[in-house]
């Protein structure tokens, strides 16, 4: 009974991780600026609040010298992830960019047997074919002169980033703090992109200022900590699998605070992930 009590907080934990994790989309559709230098700062800014939390909670920074290359790898894929996953956000909306990202779950459960050495689990075949259903029905033209179809293939690359990004991650975060990783990902990402508010147009942080805050802190620093801790407890595929709710919870706060309706076949689509979901959520529970 202790167990399942104990299962079921980590369950709610990670949903928590969802629903700050899905401020994102809102945030990355209403913040007006490139979407290099909008990841540029959301990293610096979330770097200096993870450096003060570790500092505050005495984490060490210390990392092995055999997996500094991993780390920083991670960090390089965060950051490839979040440019594309903002771009597929600013060519079409809120609940295209969200979702066309959740094909990370199907991606990680053909990764993981053979980046992780796990056994190859048929089920997360069937879970993967909903939520590339849920996707058909989001872009029913695939056309390249389709912005929304363009937008759902640039998602698919973000999702390809995340999911390995995660499964590098999930092999080091059983010997180090989750805050620590995560503000060695968010180092990397700054110096990637710190020459690009010289390139772009970084004059609009002085009006976008505190949506660039929130990003930093609850999408990031909160959110993206709290789901690497999640690694811990569930394998990568069963995490990725029952965070697809995020979509769902991104694209409510898109109808509450942009307006944007989804269409129909975006609900069905919507139905269809959030299906995977309850299932792999009830699979794990047992």
């Amino acid at each position: 009974m202790e167990n399942n009590s104990h299962h079921l907080r980590n369950i709610l934990e990670l949903n928590l991780a969802m629903l700050f994790i899905s401020t994102s989309g809102a945030l990355g559709r209403y913040i007006d600026m490139p979407v290099p230098v909008t990841i540029a700062f959301r990293a610096i800014l979330a770097g200096i609040v993870l450096f003060l939390f570790c500092k505050w909670k005495k984490i060490s920074f210390g990392i092995a010298s055999k997996d500094r290359s991993t780390i920083v790898f991670g960090g390089v894929l965060m950051g490839l992830h979040w440019i594309t996953y903002f771009y597929a956000l600013k060519m079409s909306n809120v609940a295209i960019g969200m979702l066309s990202l959740f094909t990370y779950p199907v991606i990680t459960s053909f990764l993981e047997p053979i980046i992780l050495k796990t056994k190859f689990q048929k089920m997360h075949l069937v879970l993967g074919a909903l939520v590339l259903l849920g996707i058909y029905f989001l872009v029913p033209n695939f056309s390249l002169e389709n912005s929304y179809a363009k937008a759902v293939g640039i998602g698919v690359v973000s999702a390809f980033c995340y999911a390995l990004r995660n499964l590098l991650m999930k092999t080091k975060v059983s010997n180090y703090h989750g805050s620590m990783l995560m503000w060695y990902q968010l180092v990397i990402i700054s110096i990637m992109l710190f020459p690009t508010l010289f390139v772009f147009d970084s004059s609009g942080i002085i009006t976008q200022w505190p949506w660039t805050l929130v990003l930093a802190i609850l999408t990031t620093a909160i959110g993206h900590t709290l789901f690497l801790f999640s690694l811990k407890r569930f394998s990568a595929t069963t995490a990725s699998i029952i965070s697809s709710v995020q979509p769902v919870y991104g694209i409510i706060i898109g109808i509450i605070f942009l307006k944007e309706i989804p269409v129909f076949t975006t609900i069905i689509g919507g139905v269809l992930i959030l299906t995977s979901v309850v299932i792999e959520s009830v699979r794990s529970y047992k």
